[in-house]
């Protein structure tokens, strides 16, 4: 017989639940089906054969489990190939890998500032960030949240917090490409602002890696800033189709992290399957420049159809505000082929719920036409 929950918890359970459905709020697993345009997948890689084979080979190589966290058993040659490969991409003096990229964020940040210190987050940071400011909270940072892209809000908070402060030193992290609005931070202002009050300037490159700059490193590449920036985050999950994030910093940031980061000390290495497959990625992605051209080519055709403003990246928000519209459009594209998602709050802001839209280099201008035609058969 299965185990039956304590009636108080299967209260509990069913009334958010039946809470959850009364506000269309409701979620659940959905295979894919139909045209993705709704992945990460922006260079097309993920079922790339040549990242198969670069996996098989390095499970042959050095099997297919880490078997330990890497300051036990789990250190492979990969893996520091993989990181020095990383860190030449990124213009950084060292990398150092994790498993994902929540858990990257969610760990580093309470690992770099404690009591005493502030962070500083922009409002429509990613999920993982902003649970990495609570985790600083916990440990004594102080945290601040300043507008969307408003950087004299951030200055104006980094002023009065450096007043109040003794001793204490500033954290500010931001997305580099926002994961549900496909916009992007000011990197050259914030490295400004940072440079003004000594603030350590956290970067999280996860919808940039692979996609945007004249090599595919990333944000801080496009913008001119490569090696300028002093924490890198990024995924290989995404654009690179294969799995993991990483840390591109100086050495001494490195070492710190190694030491004291728990999300890394505390976890199994990342496989080498996904170290074989992820340096493949990395490989091809710099080579094959249409991959990343097609992307946010099809981007700026359904923001133009769209009538949106221009955007830097391969994610087209189209807004709707209400939970039941959006969903019922996601519906209608489904069932015509498409596979578009509905992102509802908590995920957005209240009144905004929308289709999350996103291209890559796996789809054909037609298809993006005959996606942009049903959408004009659904306003």
């Amino acid at each position: 017989m299965p185990h039956t929950l304590p009636a108080p918890w299967s209260d509990r359970l069913a009334g958010a639940a039946a809470q959850r459905r009364a506000w269309n709020r409701e979620r659940g697993l959905q295979p894919p089906a139909g045209l993705d345009f709704c992945s990460n997948d922006y260079l097309g890689l993920r079922r790339d054969p040549r990242l198969a084979r670069a996996a098989a080979e390095a499970a042959e190589a050095f099997g297919a489990g880490s078997g330990a966290a890497r300051l036990l058993r789990g250190d492979t040659p990969l893996h520091h190939t993989l990181e020095q490969t990383l860190a030449q991409w990124k213009g950084a003096e060292s990398a150092l890998l994790f498993n994902t990229g929540f858990q990257c964020n969610a760990t580093v940040i309470p690992a770099l500032a404690g009591k005493g210190d502030a962070v500083f987050s922009d409002a429509l940071n990613h999920a993982s960030l902003v649970d990495g400011c609570r985790m600083a909270r916990a440990g004594g940072a102080a945290v601040e949240v300043y507008r969307h892209l408003d950087l004299e809000d951030l200055e104006a908070r980094l002023r009065r917090i450096g007043r109040q402060a003794a001793g204490g030193l500033a954290l500010v992290a931001t997305d580099a490409v926002f994961s549900m609005d496909g916009d992007a931070a000011d990197l050259p202002a914030l490295v400004e602002v940072c440079a003004r009050h000594d603030a350590l300037l956290l970067v999280d490159e996860a919808h940039a890696t692979g996609l945007l700059g004249e090599t595919g490193a990333g944000l801080a590449e496009d913008q001119g800033l490569k090696g300028r920036i002093p924490l890198l985050m990024g995924t290989l999950g995404k654009a690179l189709g294969s799995f993991g994030a990483y840390i591109a910093c100086p050495a001494p940031l490195r070492e710190h992290l190694l030491n004291t980061c728990r999300g890394f000390i505390f976890s199994t290495a990342l496989p080498p399957p996904v170290l074989g497959a992820s340096l493949e990625a990395i490989r091809v992605g710099r080579e094959e420049t249409w991959r990343r051209e097609r992307a946010l080519g099809h981007a700026a055709a359904l923001r133009r159809a769209l009538s949106l403003p221009p955007g830097p990246s391969a994610i087209v928000p189209l807004i709707l505000g209400e939970d039941r519209r959006a969903l019922a459009w996601a519906q209608a594209l489904q069932a015509q082929g498409f596979d578009v998602r509905a992102v509802r709050p908590p995920t957005v802001p209240e009144g905004s719920a929308r289709l999350r839209i996103t291209t890559g280099a796996h789809l054909e201008e037609a298809q993006v036409q005959d996606l942009i035609s049903a959408l004009g058969g659904l306003s």
